[in-house]
This record gives C-alpha cells, sequence and structure tokens, in this order.
C-alpha cells in the first residue's frame, strides 16, 4: 500500500466512526484520535522512488546526529562518574528578552545569559525548552535539557517520550532554538572583536542546525534529532515553521543584528526560508477541494494533518492558522500561491465565527470553564473544527472526541483554550492587507 493511500485509510477510518457517531442523537463521543506516525525507513520506502533517497539521507543524518550528541554528553564523565542533577526548568523567555535597548545586550547581565545559552547549546546545534537562562551554567556531564516528561502520561500516551530521560534535546518548541538564537546575536553584535567570538560562534552553529533540521520539503519537526510520535511531523504550533522561516530571511537578508553571518550561510539561510514558505501552502487543508485552513501539524510525508496529545486531533486550527496568515501577510514579495492561500484562509475563518456565546469561567470557579449562551458576544472561534461535518470538535486524555465541550471532564474544560477570540487578529489585519492585494 502506498504511502498516501495509507493515511487516506487512516482518516477514513477516523471519519467514518465520527459520522456512525454522529447519528446517535446527542451522542457527545465523536470518534477516537489516532497517534501521529513518526519517519521510519518504512514508511519513506512507500514514497514514490524520486523521493526515497533524500527523505533515507534525511532519517540516517538524524540518527547519526542523536547517537553523537549522546556520545558527547556521555564523554564529559569519567567512567564511574554520577552526571550532575538535571537542570532546573522554567517558564517564558527564560531570561532572554529580545526588546530591549541595544546597549542592554552588552552589559554583564546580558552577557552571562549569551554564556548560560552557549553552555546549553547541543552538539547538533540547538536548544531545549523551559529553561531559565539567567541560572548557572551547565555543568560536564549534565544533561542539555529539563525534565520535559508530562504529568498526566496515561498508557499509550501520544506524549509519552521513547526515552525519559532524553526529551526535547533539541526542539523548536515553545519557541526554542529561535529564541536563543535571536537572543545571541544581539550580544554578539554589541561585541564585535575577540570577546563575541564564542556567541558568534554558537549562533552560526544554530543556524546551521536550522539548516540541518529542515524536512525535505520545507518544513521542521518539533524536536531534532527526531524524537517519534508528532514531534516528527511538520509543526505550525507554537510558529514553529513561520519563526525559523522568518528568522532565516531576516539572516539572509544581514539584518544589523546578523550582518556578521558569512555570505555563504546567508545565502543557504535564504533558500531555506523559500522552502519553509512554500511548506506552509502546500499544507493548507482542502475540503470538498475547497482550501480552508491549516492543522497544528501535518505528516512530514504526506502533508495530512495529524493529531498532537492525546486531545488533540487531527482537524482545522483556528489557533495555529491565524499565525500562518499573519505571517503570510507579513511577507513583503507574497506569491500568487501565499496571497490565495491568505484569501481562502481568511474566508474560511469568517465562516466559522461563532456569535452569541461565550467561553467562560475558570479553574477557581467550581463550574469550570464552559460555553454559554450569550447574545451579543464575539466573534470567537473553536481550537479545533472537524474536516468531516466542519463543527467543533473536543477531545478527552483516554483519546476520545466529543462534540461538546461542556461535557468534558473539570480537568480539559480548565486545562485547555477550546475557545479564543485570538483569529480576530487575522482577520482585521486582512482588511488592511487586501486593499494592497487586489483579487488578480
Amino acid at each position: 500500500m502506498k504511502l498516501r493511500a495509507y493515511a487516506i485509510l487512516l482518516l477514513a477510518s477516523v471519519s467514518l466512526g465520527a459520522s456512525l457517531a454522529a447519528t446517535s442523537a446527542g451522542a457527545a463521543t465523536i470518534g477516537q484520535n489516532t497517534p501521529a506516525q513518526p519517519i521510519t525507513a518504512a514508511r519513506i520506502a512507500m514514497l514514490p522512488a524520486k523521493d526515497q533517497t533524500v527523505w533515507s539521507a534525511y532519517l540516517a543524518r538524524s540518527e547519526a546526529q542523536e547517537k553523537a550528541d549522546r556520545a558527547a554528553l556521555a564523554a564529559e564523565l569519567k567512567p564511574g562518574q554520577a552526571a550532575p542533577p538535571l537542570p532546573p526548568g522554567g517558564h517564558g523567555d527564560g531570561g532572554m528578552p529580545l526588546n530591549r535597548e541595544p546597549a542592554w545586550y552588552a552589559t554583564p547581565e546580558a552577557r552571562h545569559v549569551a554564556d548560560v545559552i552557549v553552555s546549553f547549546q547541543t552538539p547538533a546545534g540547538g536548544w531545549s525548552k523551559n529553561q531559565d537562562r539567567t541560572g548557572a551554567l551547565r555543568l560536564p556531564g549534565q544533561a542539555y535539557a529539563a525534565d520535559n516528561n508530562s504529568h498526566y502520561l496515561s498508557e499509550n500516551d501520544f506524549d509519552a517520550a521513547r526515552d525519559p530521560s532524553w526529551g526535547y534535546v533539541g526542539t523548536l518548541d515553545n519557541n526554542a532554538t529561535i529564541t536563543e538564537l535571536r537572543f545571541l546575536a544581539k550580544v554578539a553584535t554589541q561585541a564585535p572583536g575577540a570577546d563575541g567570538e564564542a556567541w558568534r560562534k554558537s549562533f552560526l552553529r544554530g543556524v546551521r542546525y536550522l539548516l540541518a533540521a529542515q524536512f525535505p520539503n520545507g518544513g521542521w519537526p518539533q524536536v531534532w534529532p527526531l524524537e517519534g510520535g508528532y514531534h516528527d511531523a511538520v509543526t505550525f504550533n507554537d510558529n514553529a515553521v513561520s519563526e525559523a522561516a522568518a528568522l532565516l530571511t531576516e539572516i539572509s537578508e544581514a539584518r544589523p543584528d546578523f550582518a556578521f553571518t558569512p555570505a555563504p550561510l546567508r545565502a543557504e539561510a535564504g533558500a531555506a526560508a523559500a522552502r519553509g514558505r512554500a511548506v506552509i501552502v502546500a499544507a493548507q487543508i482542502r475540503v470538498g477541494g475547497v482550501l480552508t485552513i491549516w492543522g497544528q501539524q501535518a505528516d512530514a510525508l504526506t502533508l495530512e494533518p495529524v493529531a498532537g496529545r492525546n486531545f488533540e486531533p487531527p482537524a482545522l486550527s483556528t489557533g495555529e492558522s491565524a499565525d500562518l496568515l499573519l505571517y503570510l501577510m507579513s511577507l513583503p514579495d507574497p506569491s500568487p500561491a501565499e496571497v490565495a492561500a491568505v484569501r481562502a484562509g481568511v474566508a474560511w475563518l469568517k465562516g466559522a465565527a461563532i456569535r452569541d456565546k461565550a467561553w467562560i469561567g475558570g479553574k477557581d470557579n467550581p463550574e469550570g470553564r464552559r460555553l454559554v449562551d450569550q447574545p451579543g458576544a464575539g466573534p470567537i472561534w473553536s481550537r479545533y473544527y472537524s474536516r468531516v461535518d466542519g463543527k467543533p470538535v473536543f477531545g478527552e486524555r483516554d483519546k476520545t472526541l466529543r462534540d461538546n465541550v461542556n461535557e468534558l471532564s473539570l480537568e480539559r474544560r480548565n486545562g485547555y483554550s477550546w475557545y479564543s477570540a485570538g483569529p480576530q487578529k487575522a482577520v482585521k489585519a486582512y482588511d488592511a492587507w487586501s486593499k494592497s492585494h487586489p483579487a488578480g
């Protein structure tokens, strides 16, 4: 069975289950979420012959890099020596602000953060996530990543790490790697002499990491070297693809913070950014032959939308799509295909807007968060919409998919942004953008 046929068959089985369940009046459970498939040699072998070589080389490079990363870490310890404790986790920007005055990036405070960043860079050239970069430098033999394992794992959980001790070792999740690169560039720019050399070298290694991690089709995975599961998908979540493409574009243009980048690497960055833009257009979902929006992530080999965590279905995803639309509208030179993608995406968002409903409450309310009737409220959008019937869809940790957010468990209602007014920012931006990009 060819790979695309397999993907379509898998989608059809989920859709059939959803359709059958929906025929029962008032049914709350409409299907079962299925896990995203990793990139494997067996799956690559089902690709057209012309595509197999490049994907096989990509997978081999990932596997070799993971082995090299593990070996480099192990070599830092003497035989029998225990590794230092894991670095503490953190949140937010990890102490890496990108909006300070240029002079601040020459201060001891900023330079210390840059030194910490360099110390936690993986041999592959990337960084992990959820770490406070204002703390101590990494110790020899200390892990590159904090404990990023979910505290809600269940049997056969989609989010279970292949190796719990080696998770997110190099990632674009939660703006990781992109933020470290931007911060390093700002510090290095304020240190043009020899004292800035370590930061410049670390930055250039990080750029090469982005180039190595990029899929042959132009996308980026959430984690590289590859970690399996949905982490191997083209990741639109947290703006991974668009942020990587945007950074590489700025590097290619020798923007002030990146002027020290050698010309050959700038050229590679520009070509990679162009491929990143192309995969965004290619992954836009068609329903009945009509362009709609995007999924949270797309299978790397088929570009079909795939599930994330247990409760995140392979559906039309409004938050990620709004961000992609804003990115496309920010381009100074959109292609005709990019213009068409924006027009179709915004039209879909306008049609999916929900009015006279409000998403209220919170974890301190005994009833929790819930959707209620409220005349005049909105517009808001569901986080996910089914590709089968265009209606909102919701997920539980047990992988069941539901059609009514108010029937979710209290933990899931309170623990996820099932509704948001966020997509309105893309709709508003479109009003001005469309005036300078009239329909052909």
